[in-house]
């Protein structure tokens, strides 16, 4: 079957111009779909970036490079950066390959388009002239020949009729006139035959060659467009075709990570992250208590309720509340503002309310400090640990495991600086040689200053890496003590009888090593210290469990104002009645209470003390006990 439209559609020519617009219509809407979904890809690797940018942590932690599934995390996390950048590629790509390239074909086929068809109708107005011309001559052939014939039979009639001489005149007239009408119909008759070939010349020319061949044009255009939709499909088709290979990887990297966590092995190094290395706590020994009973009936009665009060809450140093030790912590150490020359409130104006901070202690003073004093003075120093100096540089204050490993990432990162060093060393010494040889090249001595710094350097971390290794390996043999004694003190233990006070002298010979860790988890080799912090753990625990408010001991009368801007101190107005809890224990502030809610600290210049009877005469026993 024939598909040439010159011949097949010659006479759908208004047909065919609905379809070609139509055709280019779709291009057009063809053109925009392609747009749209480029911004779609765009539109979605901006949303994938965003993702990824915002669960995507904010600075590098070090738990998140240490568990296998965080690792695995940030790898698909960065996997999906790459799909974002993809998709922008192929959004990249639809826009220049197929968008704009439709967009300038459009604009072409059009223009063709209309060429086309203006020469279609020119030659469809050129047959219609001619078909209306052939009409015209027609229509006046026709009407000459009626003509003629009309004044023919006229003739005749009259001839017949011929009597007179008026009558001959008459009839000779008449064809005289029928001649004429006869002649102009034989001369219409010429120009009808003329247009009728020139007509049927010009259909013949019409349908047989310009209407096949503008016809062609147009057919040759249609198949043109859509072989570029084609082209433009194919293009898509292909521009996503050319990122799955990468996405296909970043999937594999994906499912790759998603292989590799490993739940033992994260679960391991939250053993290796936060293992203390000390040993559990020991039994608890029998405290002798009898001794109490030498006291007289008041001062028994008096304190034997405080102590009994506090006995059903005494905890083991792992399990003391952090917010005890806190509060006890937060007492100000430093020295009390001076009284106001005027008790007036004006006075107070000109008053130092933030008085300046405290020379610090050295941690291992208060630790000794608290170890050696008695209960009196125990919170005191504990309150100064809070503000004490900076750690030890052996990490001594840290448990032995985590010492170790803190020591062994130390020593680490030296390693990594002294190799930089070196090699900063190595490329100075190149460039000298290189200067002795070649002087015009620089000055060789100008480089000394460098290589001396380096030398310096490289001494200094050399030294500190040998420092740090004999802490670590002071470590692991503290570490292997550990061990040891606990597999000895577990055989040890299995072997005892269960009688608490027939085995406490034992227990107290043969404690493990974690015993001597001290309740801020430093660890100590002192024994005389670790005796004294055996003794005294029942009373050291008491004196920290605060339970339930401590007694008044006495009344107190402010002098002054006093604003109390620092961390566990209490504000008080002139001439305010507040309950004394602990007297000035030789630092100038007094611990006292307002309406059995809000406890502080004051200076003791400020007040003036109303103490009890009784609690002098507990102060005193207190003090000689």
């Amino acid at each position: 079957m024939s598909c040439n439209w010159g011949t097949e559609l010659w006479d759908q020519f208004d047909n065919l111009e609905k379809h070609t617009s139509w055709g280019i219509d779709f291009l057009e809407r063809y053109s925009k779909f392609v747009k749209e979904r480029a911004d779609i890809e765009l539109s979605y690797a901006k949303q994938i970036r965003s993702l990824s940018k915002k669960y995507h942590p904010k600075r590098s932690r070090e738990d998140e490079s240490r568990y296998t599934w965080c690792l695995a995390f940030a790898a698909t996390l960065r996997q999906l950066n790459e799909l974002a950048v993809q998709r922008e590629e192929l959004a990249e790509n639809l826009n220049t390959q197929i968008v704009c390239e439709l967009t300038r074909y459009t604009q072409e086929v059009k223009t063709e388009r209309k060429t086309h068809f203006q020469d279609g109708r020119r030659a469809q107005q050129h047959i219609e002239s001619s078909w209306k011309q052939l009409e015209s001559s027609k229509r006046r052939f026709e009407r000459d020949c009626k003509e003629a014939e009309r004044a023919q039979q006229i003739s005749d009639r009259i001839d017949l009729d011929n009597k007179t001489d008026g009558e001959k005149r008459c009839s000779l007239k008449a064809r005289q006139t029928a001649q004429q009408k006869k002649q102009a119909a034989e001369e219409s008759r010429k120009e009808y035959v003329t247009s009728l070939n020139q007509f049927n010349q010009d259909q013949h020319q019409h349908y047989h060659t310009l209407v096949p061949v503008i016809y062609q044009r147009i057919q040759d255009m249609e198949e043109r467009r859509i072989e570029r939709i084609c082209e433009a499909m194919r293009s898509s088709a292909e521009a996503e075709r050319k990122v799955l290979p990468v996405v296909s990887r970043c999937l594999d990297v994906m499912m790759d990570a998603a292989e590799s966590i490993q739940p033992r092995m994260d679960t391991q190094q939250v053993v290796e992250v936060y293992k203390s290395g000390f040993d559990p706590p020991g039994d608890v020994e029998f405290e002798d208590y009898s001794a109490t009973m030498r006291r007289s009936i008041s001062e028994s009665s008096y304190l034997d309720n405080r102590t009994e009060g506090r006995r059903h809450s005494r905890k083991l140093w792992p399990f003391i509340r952090k917010n005890k030790l806190l509060t006890l912590l937060s007492s100000p150490r430093q020295p009390p503002p001076p009284p106001p020359t005027s008790p007036s409130p004006g006075g107070m104006a000109n008053s130092p309310q933030s008085p300046p901070p405290a020379s610090r202690e050295p941690i291992t003073q208060r630790l000794n400090d608290l170890m050696t004093s008695g209960s009196r003075t125990r919170k005191q120093c504990l309150r100064s640990l809070k503000r004490g100096g900076s750690s030890p540089a052996d990490c001594s204050h840290l448990p032995p495991e985590q010492r170790r490993k803190k020591l062994q990432t130390r020593i680490n990162n030296i390693n990594q600086e002294i190799q930089r060093e070196k090699e900063q060393r190595d490329a100075l010494l190149k460039m000298r040689e290189v200067y002795e040889r070649s002087p015009q090249m620089g000055d060789a001595g100008s480089l000394e200053p460098r290589l001396e710094e380096v030398k310096q350097s490289l001494q200094r971390l050399d030294d500190e890496l040998r420092r740090n290794q004999a802490w670590l390996s002071e470590a692991d043999s503290r570490l292997s003590d550990h061990g040891g004694r606990r597999q000895s003190g577990g055989c040890g233990l299995n072997s005892q009888a269960t009688t608490p006070g027939s085995s406490s002298l034992k227990q107290l010979d043969n404690r493990s090593p974690a015993s001597r860790e001290s309740p801020d988890g430093s660890y100590t080799e002192d024994h005389s210290a670790e005796l004294q912090f055996k003794s005294r753990s029942s009373e050291f625990d008491d004196d920290f469990d605060d339970e339930e408010p401590l007694p008044s001991i006495g009344t107190c009368k402010s002098l002054y104002p006093f604003q109390g801007q620092n961390e566990g101190t209490l504000s008080m107005v002139e001439g305010e009645l507040l309950s004394v809890v602990e007297e000035d224990k030789g630092d100038g502030w007094t611990r006292v209470r307002r309406n059995l809610e809000e406890e502080g600290y004051v200076p003791t210049s400020y007040i003036k003390v109303f103490l009890d009877s009784s609690a002098k005469g507990f102060v005193q026993s207190s003090r000689l006990v």
